[in-house]
């Protein structure tokens, strides 16, 4: 179900606000659940969007649907962390539609493993994807937006970024590189009139995150960890991507804009307080029957 397609339709064609329309959208990772709908966020507000992606099948499928409602879009085999693959995405994209205006660098890759024996080629692998792709995608596609003096760079990192994942591997080390490089790239090409911020999102349901909220009630313990009570939706990254992608974001940069629902806020319901878990239990007690009240 698209959400942000339904909110559309129901208050009117949003796209104009973006100020989107025939824009020129790069977007890594385009075959996975968030990256599919980032591109269909930025078509719907009427960008022409070339999705890349290692999986060319789905990168395909993807760019096809898309053509298919109206979106000009290309799809492109592309490995981020080549450099080659890199410079001749760039150079099928500006002979499609021109140099990029967006860039988004959601890629990503995740290899599980403890620090005491993860191996060198699985740590690398992971650097090379999530970190080294999004500089290099940052540096083909950003050269071209430097010497027009306009451009807008949005990276997708992870919570992870901010708190371990532990017997993840590079994963959380990489994704917090991820937000400094944003910022680097922020206070270097600022003055020559390029914006970089970073997306953080939380627990986010995807086709290959969906079946494990299938297994017993890890969807309730794991919304019960959130101020907002529930599994985040690709459409819920896509939207603000699209907002920080567009000239209403024109004035941020070198920031992070973290989409989880309220889960970071939750911390200190994690810690044992005597006396305040009666209050807890109330208020849990009080959610779940307005939410049946709700439902009903």
């Amino acid at each position: 179900m698209n959400q942000r397609k339904d909110r559309c339709d129901a208050e009117g064609d949003s796209r104009h606000w973006l100020g989107l329309e025939g824009s020129v959208c790069v977007v890594s990772g385009a075959a996975g659940g968030i990256g599919s709908a980032i591109v269909q966020a930025l078509g719907d507000a009427g960008a022409r969007v070339a999705l890349l992606d290692r999986d060319e099948k789905k990168c395909g499928d993807v760019a096809q649907a898309l053509n298919a409602s109206g979106v000009e879009a290309l799809a492109l085999a592309c490995d981020i962390g080549d450099i080659d693959s890199v410079r001749g995405a760039v150079s099928e994209v500006e002979a499609r539609f021109g140099v990029a205006d967006v860039l988004v660098n959601n890629a990503g890759l995740l290899r599980p493993g403890g620090i005491e024996e993860i191996g060198l080629d699985a740590w690398n692998a992971m650097l090379r994807v999530n970190l080294t792709g999004y500089m290099l995608c940052s540096q083909q596609f950003g050269q071209p937006m430097l010497k027009r003096g306009a451009g807008a760079i949005v990276h997708v990192a992870s919570v992870a970024a901010h708190h371990p994942q532990t017997y993840s591997g590079a994963y959380s080390a990489s994704k917090a590189g991820v937000t400094m490089l944003s910022k680097q790239i922020a206070a270097e090409w600022g003055p020559r009139g390029i914006r970089s911020n970073t997306v953080c999102p939380g627990m986010i349901r995807t086709p290959l995150s969906a079946a494990f909220y299938e297994h017993g009630d890890i969807e309730r313990r794991r919304s019960a960890m959130t101020a907002s009570r529930r599994i985040g939706e690709p459409d819920d990254i896509a939207d603000v991507v699209a907002f920080l992608a567009s000239e209403r974001a024109a004035y941020v940069n070198g920031t992070e804009v973290v989409v989880d629902g309220g889960f970071e806020s939750m911390l200190m319901d994690l810690v044992p307080r005597p006396g305040f878990e009666a209050n807890q239990a109330a208020q849990a007690g009080r959610q779940v029957r307005a939410s049946g009240d709700h439902h009903d």
